[in-house]
């Protein structure tokens, strides 16, 4: 069964809707695209409420539940889905894991957000199901390289940023995480697999006030899944961390309510950049982390 284009309308979209709200605006961006008839497939205590005004139809189910997930997609008929909103990773040592679940578990030598939704992915072609994109539908809200609010970064956090996307490359090919934070050329945190927000919260217990926090996707990223995402609860807890710059991937990252965030870092004064990692990564290997240089577009 070969793949659709990745820009393909369907007539019928399936959601997997995770945490955040990153999947009612994408069920209300399909509707605005053309897509007649959304379908979501909801978890109790994980997905909001919201996706019930955006959603023609939302299917409530217990997390942890394949089995239950993938006989609800059969019955609701549906061909093209996005997997849309994170799961809190910690969920999946607390979880009632039904038997599938556990198999496929069982099966993965490793187990990190690529392996588990790849093997979720295999499960969805096993049933006819093409797993589209993570970023269709959502297409303009991914940035261009540039500045993205107000300040721009001082020659501190330019320097930090090279080094930080050189780093955080690095453990994201190595599946640990997408994020890392620095100050002053030292490495503070990088994620792993207690997410973005408490990576950020506990660089700022050991760093203080300043910090950079830079976010890529991983070279070769698969990005029907886990692709970066920047929302306005990102800029709370980068507030709360008295974090001085974010910089993110251009083209690799979605930016929701992508007009409430600059408007945010400027409230905060955090210096907001769209950045050329692989060329950022490449710069830092090149030159002496003392010299401080703005970033190469």
């Amino acid at each position: 069964m070969n793949p659709p284009r990745p820009d393909i309308l369907p007539e019928t979209l399936g959601i997997i809707a995770g945490r955040g709200t990153y999947p009612w605006q994408l069920a209300r961006s399909a509707h605005a695209q053309g897509v007649k008839r959304v379908v979501a497939f909801a978890f109790r205590h994980e997905t909001q409420r919201d996706i019930e005004q955006y959603a023609d139809e939302v299917v409530w189910l217990s997390l942890g539940s394949l089995a239950a997930l993938l006989k609800a997609i059969r019955d609701k008929d549906i061909v093209h889905m996005v997997l849309a909103g994170q799961i809190r990773p910690k969920r999946l040592f607390s979880l009632r894991l039904d038997a599938k679940a556990l198999a496929i578990l069982r099966s993965l030598r490793a187990r990190h957000a690529h392996s588990i939704f790849g093997a979720f992915a295999k499960e969805l072609r096993d049933i006819g199901v093409h797993l589209m994109p993570a970023y269709r539908f959502m297409e303009t809200e991914m940035p261009e390289v540039g500045l993205l609010a107000s300040r721009p970064p001082n020659a501190r956090e330019l320097a930090d940023i090279r080094l930080g996307a050189k780093i955080a490359k690095a453990i994201s090919d190595l599946d640990i995480g997408q994020t890392v934070v620095i100050k002053e050329g030292t490495i503070l945190a990088v994620e792993d697999f207690e997410g973005t927000d408490p990576t950020i919260l506990r660089a700022a217990k050991i760093g203080g006030p300043g910090a950079v926090v830079v976010k890529v996707a991983k070279r070769n990223h698969d990005m029907r899944f886990d692709i970066p995402i920047i929302g306005t609860r990102t800029f709370k807890i980068l507030r709360k961390a008295k974090i001085s710059c974010l910089a993110v991937e251009a083209k690799r990252t979605i930016l929701l309510s992508r007009d409430e965030l600059p408007v945010l870092a400027d409230r905060y004064n955090i210096a907001f950049v769209a950045f050329d990692a692989a060329k950022e990564a490449a710069a830092a290997d090149a030159q002496p982390q003392e010299s401080a240089h703005e970033p190469t577009p």
